[in-house]
């Protein structure tokens, strides 16, 4: 055997389905959260305080399932590895501290609501992207 596969490591399986649809579906909600957020910081209508609110709770319940999925893969030895699983339990407890920001009036939500609202879409970026890494790649399961 070349030493250039010596040390290769094994390439990661694709994502289940119902994963790879919770982890992909959270992602275009924590957008809304934060184009909700930044609508009311523009208008001041405390609607999209309410419109945020919802958006959240519902990527949250989308990421918390693929939470377990990645959690049971990692524990199984068929995921992506540790960084992926810290990158979405981060995601989450972030997601989940903007719930709680999102929960008082919409006064009091601004501008920590927003400035989490764009954090937390971003690593939810960064976490869809890294658990559809080993597909960009052509590797199947």
């Amino acid at each position: 055997m070349p030493p250039s596969h010596r040390f290769r490591p094994a390439p990661a399986r694709a994502l289940h389905p119902v994963h790879a649809a919770l982890l992909a579906g959270s992602l275009p909600l924590f957008a809304g959260t934060l184009l909700s957020d930044w609508a009311y910081a523009a208008s001041y209508e405390v609607q999209w305080t309410n419109f945020a609110s919802w958006l959240n709770a519902g990527a949250l319940l989308f990421l918390g399932l693929a939470l377990v999925f990645a959690l049971v893969d990692t524990i199984r030895g068929l995921g992506r590895g540790i960084v992926y699983l810290v990158l979405v339990a981060a995601t989450f407890a972030i997601g989940l501290v903007n719930s709680f920001i999102h929960a008082k009036d919409g006064w009091a939500s601004m501008p920590t609501g927003l400035v989490l609202s764009i954090l937390v879409t971003g690593l939810a970026l960064v976490a869809v992207w890294f658990g559809f890494a080993s597909l960009r790649k052509g590797e199947a399961a």
